[in-house]
């Protein structure tokens, strides 16, 4: 089992970082400090990977769907909704799981964080200040992503890509500092926005040795759409309730520490697949198919 375990976490790791350089591969922009503008940009990437990151060869789709509701000319951005609804659909929190760069960077630092295993944190799935805290995904999206853009669009015109402009950390690991190091004449224009944003990055940082993706888990606009896709995804969670006996170990390996027997598509879920691995039973599988789920009963109290 352990061994198992080991492999899918290897090809995880390997195509998370595959995901990264292909998504990033215009690696002259690093030093040049300039933004790719071909005609790949036109593309959203699945992840968030921010459009000013100097190697960005396509475009965040939540950065898309900010500028389309901040449009002065009300122009609903369709295609990027479309693109948000057909990865969902197709893949749900997958993207998370194994094509997210921001993701990926969160879990290296999980991997080298703490020296004592005992100082990381993995709450429980029924731990009450974990599912109030999951529920900041969705206020991140409401707030910053949807109702801040509108209404500064209704109010003056123009809108603001707020969760971009004043919040996201992914876009200040990948575009902000990058680019200030390749342009001096950046540097002297920065202020209180980006220190904020700086914060921020840094916060994320800590919180990402102590407990496992913690802005995945409980801050991303993004992961709170795949999120509520997870249900209706084709690659999906499937869990035999007759091979299950309750054991607890696929929850407890979870590094996001969804329900899987009672809820295998929970919102949460970035199917890893480690759940799967761990199984002593196998009676977990994830891939694609449209197979009715077979959730476990919890035990009457």
């Amino acid at each position: 089992m352990a061994s198992r375990l080991k492999r899918q976490r290897r090809k995880r790791f390997a195509t998370q970082a595959a995901a990264f350089l292909l998504g990033n591969a215009n690696l002259p922009g690093f030093i040049t400090g300039t933004i790719y503008q071909g005609s790949l940009k036109q593309i959203c990437l699945p992840g968030l990977n921010c459009y000013s990151c100097p190697g960005a060869l396509g475009a965040c789709p939540l950065g898309g769907l900010q500028n389309g509701l901040a449009d002065p000319l009300w122009r609903i951005p369709l295609y990027v909704l479309g693109f948000l609804m057909l990865i969902g659909i197709l893949l749900g929190r997958f993207v998370c799981g194994w094509l997210c760069p921001f993701g990926w960077f969160q879990e290296l630092l999980h991997r080298i964080g703490w020296p004592s295993r005992r100082n990381k944190w993995r709450p429980t799935a029924d731990l009450p200040l974990h599912r109030l805290l999951l529920h900041g995904k969705t206020v991140m999206l409401a707030v910053l992503v949807v109702s801040v853009p509108l209404m500064m669009r209704w109010l003056t015109g123009y809108g603001i890509p707020a969760f971009c402009t004043y919040f996201c950390p992914s876009g200040t690991l990948m575009a902000g500092i990058p680019l200030l190091l390749a342009n001096s004449q950046l540097r002297e224009l920065t202020g209180w926005v980006f220190s904020w944003k700086m914060s921020v990055l840094l916060a994320v940082i800590l919180l990402s040795l102590w407990i496992n993706r913690p802005f995945c888990r409980y801050l991303c606009p993004l992961g709170a759409i795949y999120g509520w896709m997870n249900r209706f995804s084709f690659y999906r969670i499937t869990v035999d309730e007759n091979l299950c006996t309750r054991c607890g170990i696929c929850t407890r390996h979870c590094p996001m520490s969804a329900p899987i027997p009672f809820d295998g598509n929970d919102s949460s879920c970035i199917r890893c697949g480690e759940c799967v691995q761990v199984c002593p039973q196998n009676a977990i599988v994830c891939g694609f198919s449209r197979q009715a789920v077979q959730p476990v009963k919890k035990k009457a109290e």
